[in-house]
């Protein structure tokens, strides 16, 4: 067996001078609280407090990183018990899913899952041997035997792992039941919502009409017209606000694009959106408007706005069939910002007290596009890098393409956006070893003095969080 070992020099930089440096410079920042202000893990795990299920219905079957690799290698996604649209057979042994997992595991050298996963076999279930065919049920046992304790529910794990705050994700006719119920449980965690209301703003969404139909039923307001459909976005907010403590906004667009139509142009346009007869021209332009319009709202709420456009969500037609959304079929996209968002920055870019945050798929757009923009327009700010980015060289290429133009303190420090609970605090752990390695390298190279490239590690890890999620 090959021993499982976490190297405390993990991910930093080869040269001993330069690893000297950072090591100094992780010291003073690995053991922050995490601030995880976007994601989308479950808000029920936090207000029933449960016992997770077992190992492959917590770490295997509703991981889209895990799926699919395997599934790009051949292995069935019925084979590993992810749920089919219409009810059909699946794998329920989830011993059975565990084994065929821990058989194709190589598959991951590599890949930040690999760094993420080990660190949750070593780090919280105390496994000292990597994962393969010959100790599944080792592992499996093991890790089975730990999620029946009450040391592995939710809350104790939230706790262990040191988050001083996480936020989860509901769409705009989520009723926030868990959020109510977490703030009267009496628990001293910090749990709060994000605003998504991309069901009720793309018209291509699936079910779009009938979504729209029970926005202005829970909201209360006249949908049937332009006013009324603002007003019901306004009214979801403070929703979420009050309930949720939601302090930002989210939205999945496929591209950047923004709009500044006249009131009288935006009702005409919303009214072929309604009817159901519209281009798919015009439904990106309903898209880019709402962008404008949410922006202006969030300069009146205060509410922080997330832009992660440029995913070409559900390529697979035949796995969307079958399986419906979220199962590994999405693929990053060219996305262009400058000209795309130029209507909204006209309109809204030179107000300080707002605050958007761009996230990219496309890295090539970094320094071409993001860091100038917000290199100067006041109310923008970077995003970390996301999804297929969220690893060790997509973190060092952000930081050289923006740093030089955007500086540090156009960023947000980092948001781990995931569906995975226990990968959180080795997520936050990669980015921190990141962040130092690369400011111990402009110390070596006698750009950045020491303490200013220690405020600047305190500044990415804890900071710039907060002060850009209003925390």
């Amino acid at each position: 067996m090959t021993q499982l070992m976490l190297h405390p020099d993990r991910l930093f930089p080869a040269g001993e001078n330069v690893r000297a440096i950072a090591r100094r410079l992780y010291a003073q920042v690995k053991d922050l609280p995490i601030v995880s202000p976007h994601g989308h893990t479950d808000p029920s795990w936090f207000s029933e407090n449960a016992a997770f299920g077992d190992p492959a219905q917590l770490l295997i079957v509703p991981d889209h990183y895990v799926f699919r690799m395997l599934y790009s290698q051949g292995v069935r996604l019925e084979d590993l018990g992810v749920p089919r649209r219409d009810g059909g057979r699946i794998e329920t042994d989830s011993r059975a899913i565990w084994r065929r997992f821990a058989a194709h595991y190589p598959l991951f050298r590599g890949t930040p899952s690999r760094m993420w996963l080990d660190w949750v076999f070593a780090e919280v279930f105390g496994l000292d041997e990597v994962l393969s065919a010959a100790n599944a049920d080792h592992y499996f046992d093991t890790i089975d035997a730990a999620l029946r304790t009450d040391d592995f529910r939710p809350r104790a794990l939230f706790e262990r792992f040191n988050i001083e705050l996480l936020a989860t994700t509901e769409g705009p006719l989520d009723s926030l039941d868990h959020h109510r119920a977490i703030a009267a449980s009496g628990w001293g965690g910090r749990v709060i919502t994000t605003y998504r209301p991309d069901p009720v703003v793309d018209p291509e969404f699936e079910g779009f009409a009938d979504k729209l139909a029970q926005f202005g039923a829970i909201t209360g307001e006249d949908v049937s017209s332009w006013q009324g459909y603002l007003a019901a976005h306004e009214n979801r907010r403070a929703y979420f606000r009050d309930i949720g403590g939601a302090t930002a906004t989210d939205h999945g667009h496929p591209s950047a694009a923004t709009a500044d139509l006249s009131a009288d142009d935006a009702a005409a346009l919303y009214a072929r959106i309604r009817s159901g007869s519209f281009t798919p021209q015009e439904a990106e332009l309903f898209r880019a408007q709402m962008l404008t319009e949410m922006a202006g709202m969030s300069l009146k709420d205060g509410m922080t706005m997330q832009i992660h456009p440029g995913a070409f969500r559900n390529h697979n037609d035949a796995v969307m069939a079958r399986f419906g959304r979220d199962k590994g079929a999405d693929v990053p996209s060219g996305t262009e910002y400058v000209r795309a968002l130029r209507p909204l920055l006209n309109r809204y870019g030179n107000e300080a007290a707002l605050t958007i945050i761009l996230f990219t798929l496309d890295e090539d757009s970094y320094s071409r596009e993001l860091a100038p923009l917000a290199g100067h327009y006041p109310a923008l700010r970077i995003g970390p890098p996301w999804w297929f980015h969220d690893s060790p060289e997509g973190m060092r290429r952000f930081r050289e393409a923006t740093t030089e133009t955007a500086g540090f303190y156009n960023t947000v420090g980092f948001n781990d956006d995931t569906r995975a609970f226990l990968s959180i605090p080795a997520r936050h752990d990669v980015a921190r070893r990141m962040d130092c390695g690369f400011l111990a390298r402009l110390v070596a190279e006698h750009r950045l003095p020491e303490d200013e490239a220690h405020e600047v590690a305190h500044a990415l890890t804890y900071d710039l969080v907060k002060k850009a999620y209003r925390i």
